[in-house]
């Protein structure tokens, strides 16, 4: 949670502040920012604005490496904006921790449409917070907040995409004295095996023998 307002400082603190209510925006009248640039009207009637994930696709199951090298792409599309963002927060949570998504501790343009993260290069830098391996929920705001409540005109926050993170097990040589444990009983099972058509074969033969004896003395 302390990881989650300390992302919204900053995103706050690096943005310009509307100074007009988006109910005034709705009744026609301009919003300022600054004082000095006008807010798009929004029209009676309009969506709240919102986010379509696009990478990866929502309905897969992703699961993500953190590993050196392993970089993970997230994608989105707009819809029903009107006032643009001034900024987007994106940040991955799991297990109650936020963790920022991007090379800009989470906030990127208001305007991206995508964002690449580098999982091994967080975790080597934030030693204190590290990834864990769990299943992680993507959250996407703007500068009203993970909690904003929907607004015509306005981006809504999104948390739809559902992802995992697992770190994978080093490569262990046979020289290091590495042993297969569950194969140790299949090796006896393997010799028993591999003798059973012998064994049957010399019984066979011997039956062929005694028979063949049994009629030279019945003739």
């Amino acid at each position: 949670m302390d990881r989650q307002l300390d992302l919204q400082r900053r995103q706050q603190n690096g943005n310009a502040s509307v100074s007009a209510s988006s109910s005034a925006s709705i009744s026609g009248s301009a919003s300022l920012v600054n004082g000095s640039t006008p807010l798009p009207t929004v029209p009676t009637g309009a969506q709240a604005g919102s986010i379509t994930i696009t990478m990866p696709p929502i309905q897969s199951n992703s699961y993500y490496k953190i590993a050196p090298s392993e970089y993970v792409t997230f994608g989105w599309n707009f819809s029903s904006i009107i006032v643009t963002p001034t900024a987007l927060t994106v940040a991955a949570v799991a297990n109650g921790n936020t963790y920022p998504i991007g090379p800009t501790d989470g906030v990127i343009s208001g305007t991206a449409q995508s964002v690449v993260w580098y999982p091994y290069g967080y975790q080597t830098a934030n030693p204190s917070l590290p990834l864990v391996q769990a299943s992680y929920t993507l959250h996407i705001w703007a500068q009203g907040g993970p909690s904003a409540f929907p607004t015509p005109g306005y981006l809504e926050p999104n948390s739809e995409l559902v992802f995992a993170m697992y770190t994978p097990q080093g490569y262990t040589p046979l020289s290091s004295g590495w042993q297969c444990a569950g194969c140790s009983g299949a090796l006896p099972q393997l010799k028993i095996n591999s003798a059973l058509p012998g064994a049957v074969a010399m019984i066979i033969i011997m039956l062929l023998s005694g028979f063949t004896t049994l009629r030279r003395v019945w003739d």
